[in-house]
């Protein structure tokens, strides 16, 4: 049916509920799910184990006007916690310090230096954010230097916990199911869950009589960003972050929020895809090959100018790190042929750097199906390298290199589910591959065998128009855990193809029904899905299979495909 010319009342509603129910959302939560609100998916924070402690301490402290620093990681989850405390805390009367280490100097996490550092210049209480949960040593530092830390974080925790005064993660093996539930958060999830609950300690103290409250809702643009640019699960409370969050930023209030926004040159309200491809590399930019503080500055400035000279350097940035992400990228691939029985793929190199090891690890997984270890070798002073890994789902790479720093094939590692960080001694990387075989072995074959395309919608050529993409985003956002529509569209011709950017195969295809339009395969032009686009559909009809988008480069408001899939008509 073309949805342009008109459609029978209900049909909107009808494929919205369908692609939730497809989701495994139950008919009786299907309302709360088609219009995903804070009110009905936000929890009690304090529900989490030491929240109320850590809120408590927070509140003593802008009660008495302490000297607070807030310690973050040099990623857009790190830089969009800390911004969300900083801000939350400029809104109480309490400016406040940060600190973000350099990704190169310092590495991941904080170091007991760095705390007692602090301490020594005035902070009594350091709030670390996306980072801590397994520092042991420098929170023990920081406690023999007499500084409070609260730590709040969402990577996988030991069973021994470090020694903070309060620990905030929902991923703690003693947490409560209510709370464990929530694993899913990013750590700007957990940073905006104490910032209502030190609001509401505050509010019990009588602070706000006289004094207006600050808007929590505001911060929801910062949330929205780490969620998405972590990817974070956008299930549950991760969907209603995002989809308000998504408001928040039309808004344009946080002016390094515009700032990022124009520098990305959108010229429209940012969708959550925008968040994770336009929005999060550049301010990931900074902490990867430039300075890492950029990014907490930007989102935490009031000063347009600044906002706008910050915006344009993460650009800047940005394209020097796409620059050096293909290097590396192109030597990593290099090694994939002596890998090709493995089930996670380990790759290694001298002269690879750090900052970017992160982004080909998940170019690698995207490539291959198969989780994927990217290491830098040789990436300190001591000759150690530096790791990151990214996983698929149903396997747990953050637990594994937990395991595996315990069973000392590690210097130190740990995170999540979906990704991993770690630092391995000079000549181990063989040991560890084989490690990671034997142990994730049979989930990686369990995840690939149960791999498929799933797809929500089969139509014909003249029904991809902007309506149906509307409806279809109308049952968003979607991202990791859940994902945008499919849809399948055929039988097609091909009118033209060819390879634009960096290896997109683009294409010009005509149904039977004498609708055209544009597809795009991105990064497939060396892939059989590619070659067979680029060779083998000229004389065949085939099935297009990928996600239904709006042409925001066209001059007229049209709908394109972006390719997962193709199959032969016949």
């Amino acid at each position: 049916m073309d949805l342009a010319e008109g459609s029978p009342a209900g049909l909107e509603d009808d494929l919205v509920t369908q692609i939730l129910l497809a989701r495994g959302v139950s008919r009786d939560d299907v309302e709360r799910q088609r219009n995903p609100s804070l009110r009905a998916f936000l929890p009690d924070p304090s529900i989490f184990r030491d929240m109320d402690h850590a809120a408590q301490r927070l509140a003593q402290a802008v009660l008495t006007g302490e000297t607070v620093t807030v310690y973050g990681d040099y990623d857009v989850d790190g830089a969009t916690s800390a911004a969300l405390l900083i801000r939350l805390l400029r809104a109480l009367g309490l400016p406040s310090r940060y600190y973000i280490p350099d990704r190169l100097l310092e590495g991941y996490g904080p170091t007991g230096e760095a705390l007692v550092r602090i301490a020594a210049d005035g902070s009594s209480l350091i709030v670390t954010v996306d980072c801590g949960a397994m520092a042991h040593e420098a929170l023990g530092m920081a406690r023999d230097a007499g500084v409070d830390v609260i730590v709040v974080d969402h990577h996988k925790c030991p069973p021994d916990l470090p020694p903070a005064i309060a620990l905030v993660n929902p991923n703690r093996l003693d947490e409560d199911t209510a709370a464990a539930a929530h694993g899913h958060l990013a750590a700007v999830g957990v940073a905006f869950l104490l910032a209502v609950a030190t609001v509401r300690e505050l509010r019990q103290t009588g602070f706000f009589t006289g004094r207006a409250e600050p808007d929590l809702l505001s911060l929801l643009d910062l949330v929205a960003l780490g969620t998405v640019a972590d990817v974070a699960a956008l299930h549950g409370l991760n969907r209603a972050f995002v989809a308000q969050g998504l408001k928040v930023m039309a808004r344009r209030e946080n002016v390094g929020m515009a700032a990022l926004i124009d520098a990305s040159r959108l010229t429209r309200a940012p969708t959550c895809s925008d968040l994770g491809f336009a929005l999060g590399p550049r301010i990931n930019a900074g902490g990867r090959v430039g300075e890492s503080t950029l990014g907490v500055r930007l989102l935490i400035t009031e000063d347009p100018d600044e906002a706008a000279a910050i915006a344009a350097q993460l650009s800047r940035l940005n394209e020097e790190r796409r620059a050096i992400e293909a290097e590396v990228q192109e030597a990593a691939e290099l090694q994939l042929d002596r890998q090709h029985n493995r089930a996670v793929l380990v790759l290694a190199g001298e002269g690879w750097h750090p900052g970017v090891i992160g982004i080909v690890a998940g170019r690698i997984k995207e490539k291959t199906g198969k989780p994927a270890v990217v290491i830098a070798l040789g990436a300190d002073e001591a000759g150690n390298g530096k790791g990151s890994g990214r996983s698929i789902a149903g396997v747990d790479l953050g637990a594994a290199i937990i395991a595996a720093r315990e069973e000392g094939l590690l210097l130190a590692g740990g995170g999540h589910a979906m990704a991993a960080g770690l630092t391995i001694a000079a000549g181990q990387a063989e040991a560890l591959a084989d490690w990671l075989d034997r142990k994730l072995g049979n989930a990686v074959t369990g995840a690939m065998a149960g791999q498929s395309l799933l797809l929500d919608l089969a139509i014909a050529p003249r029904g991809l128009q902007p309506e149906l993409v509307e409806t279809l985003e109308s049952a968003g956002p979607y991202g990791m855990g859940w994902p945008g529509p499919r849809v399948a569209v055929g039988p097609l011709r091909l009118v033209k193809a060819d390879v634009v950017g960096t290896d997109h195969v683009r294409l010009i295809v005509r149904g039977e029904d004498g609708a055209s339009f544009k597809a795009v395969a991105f990064r497939a032009a060396q892939t059989e899905l590619g070659q067979a686009l680029l060779h083998g559909a000229r004389e065949r009809r085939f099935w297009l299979a990928g996600r239904a988008r709006i042409d925001d480069w066209s001059s007229r408001r049209q709908a394109e495909l972006h390719v997962d899939d193709a199959a032969w008509a016949e």
